[in-house]
């Protein structure tokens, strides 16, 4: 007996749909990944060829992975108990806290995108907005680090730019991993972080359970031979001066270092500065109590027209390039050889001794980045003007000005950048972009301090007034 079957459209599109997918999944979809993953492979084994630091094993390990590890770590379901005893809540609950903080601070690191788009991207944003240059670099101090090191570049924070430069200068060495604050969390921004290998903190959080799964997480990554770049002032700069040491993340790598055995620990100071900072208005902003606060939509809005403004300078050739940015590397800070001469063992020693003693190294690193950072054309010119607000000079009085400036900080140690080894290129580039910028004034030749303006050009100075 022959019967007619009918099905609605819906159940059959759905069907087709299924069977669609289910020959994807088990018939195509393997031999993509196949290729992608050797695709992959083959890009990673030429980057550890050319690297100083190999990517470790780690860092390539996938997410979930981690996630898993990190979640179910000894320290952090200890750490979970506790929280459980303090709050008077079921374990259940505590878990399901780590889980989400886990997932929050694991970062998804794709070789492939780090040194392929990210380099690009890197490499062109820079080359539109600055003149990148080095400084100068302990060549010798760096060949003498131990490659199977956990190296941890340890860095001045002027500028949220101040990730993007660093990577891009240390893409031939070694690839980064950032701890980025909770600004960056915005899509597709957060994405596109966590692929090229930065992890996200919540600055000032006093959740214990939350600090307790943080600290695990920079341990395993310290342990694990992760290169990082860290602030130790833990904050963007809001007057451009170098700020006091926050010790939470070298805490967290220091009280599970062994000094005698496993991957040494080394600290390499980076100091870098910058013609002009894309944030300098808003960071001094932030200090004024008084100023009101703008919204969202504000900052975007007041975003995309300085974005239009440039772009049409741009069009019609009147848009100059933000100056020099310029980065150097001092010498490297061995913590088994720190360790030897100050005879401690941080992990043996009880939290207050600890404590005590990170705060003395956090000063000794802050001290070693101050020294490395550069001294660049506009925070030369700017501290002739900062010094005598309302006085106008000639070109030539300024560039005597700057020249005993110069001669002065050179004997205190400090790194001044001399674009094409010239004084007097150097005074006009910083001359150029603070009359460019309307923070200086120009009439019939003389220059003066743009009223109004005193707070920004001293913003500049700031930058190199340790040394002054």
């Amino acid at each position: 007996m022959k019967e007619i079957v009918s099905l609605p459209l819906w159940l059959v599109i759905i069907g087709g749909a299924l069977a669609v997918w289910a020959l994807l999944d088990h018939l195509l979809l393997p031999s993509v990944r196949w290729y992608f993953r050797r695709r992959v492979n083959i890009v990673i084994d030429q980057i550890n060829k050319k690297l100083d630091v190999r990517l470790p094993a780690f860092e390539l390990t996938k997410r979930r992975v981690i996630v898993d590890r990190l979640i179910y770590d000894n320290e952090v379901v200890e750490a979970a108990k506790e929280y459980c005893k303090e709050q008077g809540v079921p374990n259940e609950l505590a878990m399901e806290k780590v889980k989400r903080y886990a997932n929050e601070i694991v970062p998804s690191f794709n070789a492939y995108v780090y040194f392929r788009l990210g380099n690009w991207l890197s490499r062109s944003l820079l080359k539109v907005l600055y003149r990148v240059r080095v400084g100068s670099i302990d060549e010798e101090g760096l060949a003498k680090v131990d490659p199977r090191s956990s190296v941890v570049f340890v860095m001045n924070h002027r500028s949220n730019l101040d990730y993007i430069l660093l990577a891009h200068l240390a893409m031939n060495r070694v690839a980064m991993s950032f701890a980025v604050g909770e600004w960056a969390r915005i899509w597709p921004l957060q994405q596109l972080i966590r692929v090229l290998g930065g992890y996200f903190v919540r600055r000032g959080s006093r959740d214990t359970l939350y600090r307790s799964v943080l600290a695990r997480y920079v341990q395993m990554a310290t342990e694990g031979g992760v290169v990082q770049a860290i602030f130790p002032e833990g904050r963007l700069t809001k007057d451009g001066r170098l700020g006091d040491p926050r010790i939470g993340l070298l805490d967290y790598m220091l009280r599970s270092f062994d000094p005698k055995k496993g991957r040494d620990l080394v600290f390499i100071p980076v100091g870098v500065n910058y013609d002009r900072v894309l944030e300098d208005r808003s960071s001094l902003l932030s200090l004024d109590k008084d100023a009101s606060r703008k919204s969202r939509i504000s900052v975007i809005k007041t975003t995309s027209l300085f974005i239009i403004h440039n772009l049409w300078l741009m069009l019609r050739g009147g848009w100059y390039r933000y100056g020099y940015a310029v980065v150097s590397f001092g010498t490297p800070i061995s913590m088994r050889l720190y360790s030897k001469r100050h005879n401690i063992d941080f992990r043996t020693t009880d939290k207050k001794t600890r404590i005590e003693k990170v705060q003395f190294l956090a000063q000794g690193l802050m001290q070693a980045v101050a020294k490395t950072i550069p001294v660049a054309p506009v925070s030369l010119v700017a501290s002739v003007f900062a010094e005598s607000p309302d006085k106008t000079f000639s070109r030539q009085e300024i560039k005597a000005r700057v020249q005993i400036l110069i001669s002065e900080l050179e004997k205190k140690g400090a790194l001044v950048y001399i674009p094409r080894s010239d004084q007097d290129y150097t005074v006009e580039v910083g001359l150029r972009m603070l009359t460019l910028r309307h923070l200086v004034q120009e009439e019939n030749d003389r220059f003066r301090a743009a009223p109004g303006e005193i707070n920004l050009l001293q913003y500049y100075v700031n930058a190199i007034s340790h040394y002054i």
